[in-house]
């Protein structure tokens, strides 16, 4: 099943570059794996997937501990200031910086391990009250207040749009994150190399490659229904 999920996935992400004149390498496909057994990340691994995301921290270094080095690990889950210090040096990028003080914290444990961590500024565009994020309107604040930050490295924006059933309705949450995203490369910030846009999920990455993604999140797509009753796990 998930080889022949992955040969679906990967013929729409063509499709959505070929319809937005966009080259296939501009646009990083990361496996959702969240629930996932070990066993179905390495048929992913085996069928040539290196980037992988997790939601949960102890899943994370679970899976990080057994399965081989090579592969990228991403922090895509809203991640707690106390848990920072488990992943700072397994994650090739976390998705899911939502705070001033967690920009701190990662900060604070980047130095200490003398490292440089890639993250993301993850941006409420949807403004949904259940979700986290920041608020359009208070990346300025953000960017001008870890300025001075030399264990991180802002590399883009990434955002978690609506779940719908029409994924033409995400397609203003990808073109306003989208714009952003140009307005944060005039900052003229050391640690601010914005190039990453993260946005678009199993129901709607076409829209938001075709919006500009170069990064797509895809779970379901990949894996098939996710069992949310084991234990520990929520939905």
């Amino acid at each position: 099943m998930i080889k022949e999920n992955l040969a679906y996935v990967e013929n729409e992400i063509q499709e959505a570059c070929r319809r937005a004149g966009r080259a296939r390498e501009e646009v990083t496909l990361i496996a959702v794996s969240k629930t996932k057994p070990v066993s179905d990340l390495k048929e992913a691994y085996d069928l040539g997937i290196r980037v992988f995301g997790e939601n949960k921290v102890q899943e994370l270094v679970d899976k990080y501990e057994v399965l081989p080095k090579d592969i990228r690990w991403h922090m895509i889950g809203h991640l707690q200031r106390n848990k920072v210090k488990y992943i700072i040096d397994k994650v090739d990028l976390i998705h899911s910086v939502d705070s001033v003080r967690l920009a701190e914290t990662i900060e604070k444990e980047a130095a200490k391990h003398e490292i440089v961590v890639n993250i993301l500024i993850e941006v409420n565009v949807a403004r949904e009250e259940s979700k986290f994020g920041l608020m359009p309107e208070d990346l300025d604040d953000f960017i001008r207040q870890t300025a001075g930050f030399t264990h991180i490295r802002i590399k883009g924006l990434m955002t978690i749009a609506p779940f719908v059933e029409n994924a033409e309705e995400n397609r203003p949450i990808f073109e306003r994150l989208r714009k952003l995203s140009v307005d944060m490369r005039g900052e003229n910030v050391d640690n601010n190399t914005v190039c990453i846009l993260s946005m678009g999920m199993t129901n709607d990455y076409c829209v938001a490659i075709e919006e500009g993604a170069t990064m797509i999140r895809v779970g379901t797509g990949i894996f098939g229904a996710r069992d949310y009753s084991l234990p520990g796990e929520v939905r």
